[in-house]
């Protein structure tokens, strides 16, 4: 029990690299005619440092917003593209589109589930002039990438004093990572 852990560590390490070498390996088995393992990797991770020097200038970033405006013209990538944008967007911690980490009740009452808060809507009732505040929680339903948008109202929104990075962590971890006691703040 006690190497379950390292072992699956190394397994997942050793699948990534050959992963990452096999990105730009074919490439070099052609030219050199032989495979040597590790320099796909290598010239991956070089070509991933190069692409982010490049995108925190200035100039990189006038030719990602050239390539992210042809890519967003063209139909079928236009959905997958800003989709897959959002969703990076939204673990960035640039640019992160959770707001806090809460508890809700969801989905029956007597069971809460851990979510992130998205967004804030004020929605207004046609002719009454009445306006309800309601609060977007992301509720993942599978390794943090997937899960749903549900739409509550204030009071059923529990804010908890656990970061954005924490709450990650307790996701990820099944639970697991939960701290025994967790501080309800005002929202």
């Amino acid at each position: 029990m006690v190497s379950i852990p390292a072992i699956i560590t190394t397994l997942v390490l050793i699948w990534f690299f050959e992963f990452v070498d096999g990105i730009l390996a074919p490439i070099y088995d052609k030219v050199l005619g032989y495979h040597l393992p590790g320099l796909g990797f290598a010239s991956t991770i070089i070509l991933i440092f190069i692409i982010g020097i490049i995108s925190t200038n200035v100039f990189g970033k006038r030719i990602i917003r050239v390539v992210e405006l042809g890519i967003v013209r063209i139909p079928i990538f236009k959905g997958l593209y800003t989709s897959v944008k959002h969703l990076v967007d939204a673990f960035s911690e640039e640019k992160s589109s959770f707001k806090k980490f809460v508890i809700v009740e969801y989905p029956r009452k007597d069971v809460y589930q851990f979510g992130f808060l998205t967004k804030e809507c004020t929605i207004k009732k046609d002719g009454s002039g009445k306006e309800s505040c309601l609060r977007a929680v992301y509720i993942p339903t599978n390794n943090l990438y997937l899960g749903e948008v549900v739409l509550f109202r204030e009071g059923d929104v529990f804010y908890t004093d656990i970061p954005i990075e924490e709450g990650v962590k307790i996701i990820l971890s099944g639970g697991i990572a939960a701290p025994p006691v967790i501080l309800e703040e005002k929202a």
